[in-house]
């Protein structure tokens, strides 16, 4: 029971962080069809934005939601700036692989000039830890495996119930239509950029109560954010979404059983496998989508 224990909320938890970083990353792939590579740079940029609210005087329980903001805006930003110029050029796809990963490294470098080279933590969710089934677990820990979730089905109601939601769906399957119905598709792209970077953002603020930020944090999940869309498949969100969850399961259990060492090499065999057998991804769809 304890080795189950222990891959089970591993998994839950991995499984949790890698499906907040991953939608963000099928979002954008979904609407506009490019990788964002500053999506990690996002990811460290919302942590340190909680952690110097906080350290202003700030509740944390304001600094969370402001700091999520704020990565929206930052995240309307760098579209605007970097991505929505080069819409409709030759070779879109790589040229934003270039200019993200430019914007990457600047924002990167402007954090450590910023705040310095020293580690820092954000205060957690919770405060505490607690003993479920002989397996002592942080309150932190479980508040992101019930918060995500949550999250998750708030993103799911908002695409499908709401008319933004709906506006951003139609970009998404075809974006020639939603221009010839009035739809503003240059803002919705802005809003999907949005939406993604506070993801990303939250994401970082919960990696950042339990281990120490870097200005340099962002690049381990980015690519394990990668290695989930394409293992689950970029025609939705719903693929990376139970993805995340079976690879966060698998590294649980290839850590528990093989060691830390021979758990990304695992990881990257088994992506290996899935590309040569089905390439467009595990759960991909007929058509691109955000269902």
């Amino acid at each position: 029971m304890s080795t189950f224990g222990d891959i089970l909320f591993g998994g839950l938890f991995q499984g949790s962080l890698y499906a907040m970083m991953a939608v963000g990353l099928a979002l954008i792939w979904t609407t506009i069809g490019v990788f964002n590579f500053g999506h990690g740079v996002f990811m460290m940029l919302g942590a340190y934005l909680a952690w110097q609210l906080a350290a202003w005087g700030l509740p944390f329980a304001l600094a969370l939601p402001l700091a999520v903001a704020a990565m929206a805006g930052v995240g309307w930003a760098l579209q605007a700036a970097v991505v929505r110029p080069l819409i409709g050029r030759p070779n879109i796809v790589l040229v934003v692989v270039i200019t993200t990963l430019a914007a990457a490294s600047l924002i990167e470098n402007g954090a450590l000039t910023l705040w310095g080279p020293r580690s820092k933590q954000v205060p957690p969710l919770i405060d505490g830890n607690v003993v479920v089934a002989g397996l002592g677990v942080s309150l932190h820990q479980i508040a992101i495996i019930v918060v995500t979730p949550l999250v998750l089905c708030a993103l799911w109601l908002f695409l499908n119930r709401t008319r933004l939601g709906l506006a951003l769906r139609a970009v998404a399957q075809n974006e020639d239509s939603s221009l010839l119905v009035g739809l503003n598709v240059t803002a919705l792209y802005g809003l999907a950029f949005a939406i993604s970077a506070a993801l990303a953002g939250l994401a970082g603020i919960f990696m950042g109560g339990y281990r120490f930020m870097s200005p340099t944090m962002g690049g381990d999940p980015l690519l394990k954010a990668l290695i989930v869309v394409v293992f689950g498949g970029l025609s939705s969100i719903s693929g990376p979404i139970l993805a995340a969850y079976l690879i966060g399961f698998f590294e649980a259990a290839c850590s528990y059983w093989f060691g830390l060492y021979w758990t990304p090499a695992l990881l990257f065999a088994v992506l290996i496998l899935t590309l040569m057998v089905r390439p467009e991804g595990l759960f991909s769809g007929s058509s691109r989508g955000l269902a």
